[in-house]
């Protein structure tokens, strides 16, 4: 009996470690495991693919708009892209708790976003759901305005300035959700935290939104518990 109570912890701890083993989302060859929505491409021939892999990374081209999504839904998990801005400086965003496409203005779906934007990456941006974080009055707005779509308040600005590195360097990006809760760093820096996220699962997305973004790094780690400091 005890030879079997035995094997059943030592399988379980293996399954447990298995489980948070850190996986990378794109293979460096092909967008296998994720589909594009790009407004753009369903009635003009000449719309082009937005998102490609060059030099085994994966790029976000910023025309025409659109997002690439994942397949599969996730929970509780770690994210850390690495990336940077290939020429201009501009905009792009890592969406999460993703689920219906199109939600907001026939472009955006259902979610949280994580800003990327140039100087305001770690913002939030709820899209047909919604977040709280503390100083909300400060950070977003007057509550009155406050709301998931339209033109109502629906960005949480970022506790840092001057998180990002210089134009052409490359920036971490560490995304953690567990639950309702959603904590951000860039580079090292905490610059958000929110809670009682009206979601806590869906898919995962990255934009085209006008700027050329490189990745070279979205490693995925399913998590048990929020990091204290930067992982």
């Amino acid at each position: 009996m005890k030879n079997i109570i035995l094997s059943f912890v030592i399988l379980t701890m293996a399954m447990n470690c298995q489980s948070q083993k850190t996986i990378s989302l794109f293979n460096g060859k092909d967008l296998r495991g994720w589909h594009i929505d790009v407004p753009q491409m369903d009635n003009n021939p000449d719309a082009i693919n937005p998102f490609i892999i060059r030099n085994g990374m994966f790029v976000s081209l910023g025309t025409p708009g659109g997002h690439l999504i994942t397949d599969a839904k996730y929970q509780d998990y770690r994210l850390e892209i690495e990336y940077r801005f290939a020429g201009k400086p501009g905009n792009c965003g890592a969406l999460v708790h993703v689920s219906t496409p199109r939600a907001l203005y026939d472009m955006f779906p259902k979610s949280i976003e994580v800003q990327m934007m140039h100087e305001n990456a770690g913002d939030f941006w709820c899209i047909v759901q919604d977040i709280t974080s503390d100083d909300m009055v400060v950070r977003r707005g007057p509550k009155e305005e406050w709301g998931i779509d339209g033109d109502k308040k629906r960005r949480i600005k970022n506790l840092t300035d001057g998180s990002e590195k210089p134009l052409g360097e490359w920036n971490s990006l560490t995304i953690e959700c567990l639950k309702d809760k959603i904590k951000v760093w860039v580079n090292g820096d905490l610059v958000n935290y929110g809670y009682n996220a009206t979601v806590s699962e869906g898919q995962i997305a990255l934009q085209s939104e006008g700027a050329e973004v490189e990745f070279r790094k979205v490693d995925f780690t399913p998590i048990t518990k929020l990091s204290d400091t930067a992982p």
